[in-house]
């Protein structure tokens, strides 16, 4: 099986310092839907972890996060591909949790899904935090500059850390 997991805001739609709050808010970034289809439709498994804490802190709920990952699905599959497991973490900074990022929660739950070893995985995002759980599980850390992505590349990066202008510039990478 040839998994890639992606984080969501900043990779696969704009992000707000506000948080996404609504199915209005989330908005894809261009190229990203077509990347995922890409990818999904080459064999790819295509799998999101992304942190949430706008749960936690009130901003939305449960349902609505729902309908926006329903729409991502419904966007990639008119592109003729599949999105996979995408998982969640509703807490907040402060929760003490193993499923926030840079804790690697999320991507054990990802590989233990699908019953994969996540060694060499690669891992898709644009914060620290996401370069860090991709470390902690020893998935190959990927840094894509929209988002909050040149942020993080004016600050050291892990010394194994790719970086791509975008989801469609890692699609590119992958399928050439």
């Amino acid at each position: 099986m040839r998994l890639i997991i992606l984080d969501r805001d900043g990779v696969i739609n704009q992000d707000s310092d506000a948080y996404i709050k609504s199915l209005d808010e989330w908005i894809p970034i261009p190229g990203s839907v077509e990347a995922i289809a890409r990818l999904s439709k080459a064999g790819w498994t295509v799998a999101v972890a992304t942190n949430q804490s706008g749960i936690a802190r009130g901003y939305y709920g449960l349902p609505v996060l729902e309908c926006m990952h329903q729409r991502l699905r419904q966007l990639v599959a008119e592109q003729g591909g599949e999105l996979g497991l995408v998982v969640h973490c509703p807490h907040g900074p402060d929760d003490g949790c193993d499923c926030r990022k840079p804790r690697p929660g999320m991507l054990q739950q990802i590989a233990a899904h699908y019953g994969v070893p996540l060694a060499g995985v690669w891992f898709v995002g644009d914060s620290r935090g996401d370069l860090d759980a991709a470390l902690a599980v020893d998935c190959q850390p990927v840094l894509v500059k929209t988002g909050k992505g040149e942020r993080t590349l004016a600050k050291p990066l892990p010394e194994s850390t790719l970086v791509f202008d975008d989801l469609a510039s890692v699609a590119n990478h992958l399928l050439s």
